[in-house]
């Protein structure tokens, strides 16, 4: 392996759009998606793997957690708060380029509230709170500007 393969040789600081993101779909599953485990390591060997955006399907749980996993599956289900913290402590190990949270909610607007509490206080100024408009997507910040900070597309 040519070590120089392992570092960033673009120019990083085009617009987010202009990239190709490593991404990761039904990242809580340990196998398939009908019977499989959901785990919160899923996120951590992905995220060491060099993936920087990954899917979080997020359903009302019990007591007003919120839980995720495949809805209408076998699947288990892990708490979202033990996911955001997994990817708070391995999100910027191996990369520090910005990390971006697909949610799929199917919540509550009482466990939406929920999850946005958790957003803030786990990743705290991790989390980009900037408005962005995509009616231009040459306004986008860099992967570049970026660098250290969680995203979130619901």
């Amino acid at each position: 392996f040519n070590p120089l393969h392992g570092e960033v040789h673009q120019d990083m600081e085009q617009p987010l759009c202009h990239y190709f993101i490593a991404s990761s779909h039904n990242t809580y599953l340990s196998g398939d998606q009908l019977l499989s485990q959901s785990r919160a390591e899923m996120y951590a060997r992905v995220l060491q793997a060099g993936c920087r955006c990954v899917e979080v399907d997020c359903w009302d749980g019990p007591d007003g957690e919120p839980v995720v996993h495949h809805g209408y599956t076998l699947t288990s289900k892990i708490l979202f708060r033990d996911v955001a913290e997994t990817i708070n402590k391995y999100a910027f190990i191996k990369n520090e380029f910005p990390v971006i949270l697909s949610i799929e909610n199917h919540c509550s607007i009482q466990q939406q509230k929920k999850i946005a509490q958790y957003l803030k206080e786990i990743f705290g100024d991790k989390l980009d709170l900037s408005s962005v408009s995509t009616g231009d997507p040459r306004q986008l910040p860099s992967p570049q500007d970026l660098k250290g900070k969680i995203l979130v597309k619901v």
